[in-house]
């Protein structure tokens, strides 16, 4: 295959990815629930002392802790980082609902295509600080010493979600071409 083939198939089959969880009201919705607690987790990891206190004194606090967040997110990052979250958070709930199907349709052989997502959401952490889930696990000393501050690790993460919905495609269809079939 030549390489413009390779890439027009790869970008046939992230079309086909991001558009299958709108194909049935269940993806949909499980989607946007994904979509949701997925910004929910990324946007809390950004501090995760200021939200434990404040979520352990009570869930009556989880709106302002959200929206303090995502402002200190704007305000630290501006919009471009606030917008590399919603998109981590937008391409996690396409690669959840999408992994999900998959596993309904052909098994647990099929989840070695989506394998690869799990390194972009771990790799990626905290997609506004570069620590986030990384640095719950431990890992934030190690993210301190990357330049610019962690951010070629998120558009990493991002690059890594992107390559790997484009390589698994559309859960119920096979991304094997045949020899015969163009």
């Amino acid at each position: 295959m030549a390489p413009r083939d390779v890439i027009e198939t790869h970008i046939v089959n992230l079309s086909a990815a991001v558009s299958y969880p709108f194909e049935t009201w269940r993806g949909t919705i499980g989607f946007v629930l994904v979509t949701v607690a997925t910004y929910a987790l990324l946007i809390l990891t950004t501090m995760p002392e200021f939200s434990i206190q404040m979520l352990g004194d009570g869930l009556h606090w989880f709106e302002y802790v959200l929206v303090s967040l995502t402002e200190t997110v704007y305000r630290t990052d501006g919009w471009t980082g606030l917008a590399v979250v919603v998109l981590y958070a937008l391409l996690s709930g396409v690669a959840v609902v999408n992994a999900v199907a998959q596993f309904r349709f052909v098994g647990t052989s099929s989840l070695a295509d989506l394998t690869g997502i799990v390194p972009g959401l771990l790799a990626s952490g905290c997609a506004s600080c570069g620590a986030g889930l990384l640095g719950v696990l431990g890992f934030a000393g190690g993210l301190a010493v990357l330049p610019y501050d962690g951010a070629l690790l998120r558009v990493g993460g991002l690059g890594l979600l992107l390559f790997f919905l484009g390589r698994a495609g559309h859960p119920e269809r096979c991304g094997v071409a045949t020899e015969g079939a163009k």
